[in-house]
C-alpha cells in the first residue's frame, strides 16, 4: 500500500508541474539562501583564521607603550621574559622608517625592523633565498640584513642580492637573505622591509627601547599561566603603571574568531530559514487546495475501504516530495552561488556536511510540519459527504 501511495503522490505532482514548481520555489530560495550565506561566511572567516594562524598560535605578543620614564622594554626585560617557565624563546622588535641605497639607486620609506635569531627559528616560510639571522649576528652586532621582495626587485633587478652591500641610513650592511613575498593583511607585509639584528638597529633608529616583543611558548595549552607570568614581569618593569603594556594572545584571538563564525552562521541560517517557513506555508496552501479539488477521489477511496491513515500518508508524501525536491534544487543553486562569490573574493570554497544536513533537515521538516494539516483534513473527510460532489 505504501508503494501505491508513493506512485500516486508522484503522479499527482507530475500532473500539475507548474503548480508544483511554484510551490517548491519558496523551499528552493530558502535552502539556497542557507547554503550560500553560511558557506560564504565560513569561507571568509576561515581565510581570516588562516591569516591569524600564520602569525603563530604558539605566540604571545606584547605591545609596550611604556611610561614617561621608561618608553619601552630593554635587554634585561627580554632576559626576564625568556626565563619564564615554558617559554621557548623571546623575539624583540625595533621598527622605524629610513632610506636604503644600492649602487646609486635609492628607495625611501623602507621599514627597518630589528629582530633576533629566535624570530627566524620560530617563523616558517619566511626566507626565500639565503639565510636568516643567527645568534652570532646578534651577539657580535654584525652588519647583515635580509630584504623584502619589493626591495630585491627594485634595487637588485636581474641580480643576486646575496653578498651585496646595501646602505641603510648611511651604514653598509651585507645582504644575507631575501624574504618571501607576503600578504598585506593587517599591515604585516615584509615586502618593503629590511630586517637587521636588533642589537644594531638602535644606531639607525636612535632608540634602545623595544615596543614590541613576541614570546613563543613550548605548550600553547599553558598560555594562561604564561600570560600571567608575563604580566608579573612587565608590571615590575613598569612599576605597576597602568596602560603601559598590552598582551595579545593569538590562541584567544583565534578562539574568539571561531565563536564569531559560529554565531554568524546561526544568525544567517535563522534569517534564511524565514523563507523556508514562507515556502512551507505555500506547500500547505497548495495541499489544502489539492484536498478540496480531490474530494471525490478521497470519497471513492474511502468507500472502497481505504483507511484514513493511508489517505493521510498519501498527502503527507506529496508534501515531503515537494520539500525534498525543492531542497535538492536549492542545495545545487546555493552551492553554485557560494562557489561564484568565493571565487570573486578569493576565498576557498568548502561546502560543509553540517550545512548540507541543516538545509535538508530544515526542508524535510518543513514538508512534514506543513503537510500534516492538509493530510489530516483529507483523512477525516466523510466518504458520504465527499461522494455528494460527484
Amino acid at each position: 500500500m505504501f508503494k501505491e501511495n508513493l506512485k500516486m503522490s508522484w503522479r499527482n505532482l507530475i500532473h500539475n508541474k507548474m503548480r508544483s514548481f511554484l510551490t517548491m520555489l519558496g523551499i528552493v530560495i530558502g535552502v539556497s539562501s542557507i547554503i550560500a550565506l553560511i558557506t560564504i561566511v565560513q569561507a571568509t572567516m576561515n581565510g581570516m583564521t588562516s591569516e591569524f594562524s600564520s602569525f603563530g598560535t604558539d605566540k604571545i605578543t606584547v605591545q609596550a607603550t611604556g611610561t614617561p620614564l621608561k618608553q619601552g622594554l630593554i635587554d634585561s626585560d627580554i632576559q626576564k621574559l625568556s626565563e619564564i617557565d615554558d617559554v621557548a624563546g623571546v623575539s624583540p622588535t625595533l621598527t622605524g622608517n629610513t632610506t636604503v641605497v644600492y649602487n646609486g639607486s635609492e628607495k625611501k620609506g623602507v621599514s627597518v625592523q630589528g629582530k633576533n635569531d629566535v624570530y627566524f627559528s620560530k617563523t616558517e616560510d619566511l626566507i626565500e633565498t639565503g639565510r636568516g639571522l643567527n645568534r652570532l649576528d646578534i651577539e657580535n652586532e654584525n652588519k647583515v640584513c635580509l630584504i623584502g621582495s619589493n626591495i630585491a626587485e627594485e634595487l637588485f633587478w636581474g641580480e643576486d642580492p646575496i653578498g651585496e652591500h646595501l646602505q641603510i641610513a648611511g651604514i653598509s650592511y651585507t645582504v644575507t637573505g631575501t624574504l618571501k613575498e607576503s600578504s598585506s593583511f593587517s599591515g604585516a607585509s615584509n615586502n618593503d622591509a629590511v630586517i637587521i639584528p636588533y642589537t644594531t638597529a638602535t644606531a639607525i633608529l636612535g632608540s634602545g627601547y623595544m615596543n614590541s616583543v613576541d614570546v613563543y611558548m613550548n605548550d600553547s595549552n599553558k598560555s594562561e599561566k604564561i600570560t600571567s607570568d608575563i604580566e608579573t614581569v612587565l608590571n615590575q618593569s613598569f612599576n605597576y603603571k597602568e596602560d603601559s603594556f598590552t598582551i595579545i594572545n593569538m590562541e584567544d584571538m583565534l578562539s574568539s574568531i571561531n565563536k564569531i563564525t559560529t554565531m554568524l552562521s546561526y544568525m544567517l541560517g535563522g534569517i534564511a530559514s524565514i523563507s523556508l517557513v514562507v515556502g512551507g506555508i505555500g506547500i500547505m496552501n497548495m495541499m489544502l487546495v489539492s484536498v478540496t479539488e480531490r474530494t471525490t477521489e478521497i470519497g471513492l477511496r474511502k468507500a472502497l475501504g481505504a483507511e484514513p491513515k493511508r489517505i493521510q500518508q498519501q498527502f503527507l508524501l506529496e508534501a515531503v516530495f515537494l520539500s525534498l525536491f525543492g531542497g535538492t534544487i536549492g542545495l545545487l543553486l546555493g552551492a553554485l552561488i557560494a562557489l561564484v562569490v568565493c571565487t570573486l573574493i578569493g576565498s576557498t570554497f568548502a561546502l560543509s556536511v553540517s550545512t548540507v544536513l541543516l538545509a535538508f533537515g530544515f526542508s524535510a521538516g518543513i514538508g512534514i510540519i506543513f503537510g500534516i494539516a492538509p493530510a489530516r483534513k483529507a483523512s477525516k473527510l466523510n466518504p458520504i459527504d465527499a461522494l455528494r460532489s460527484v
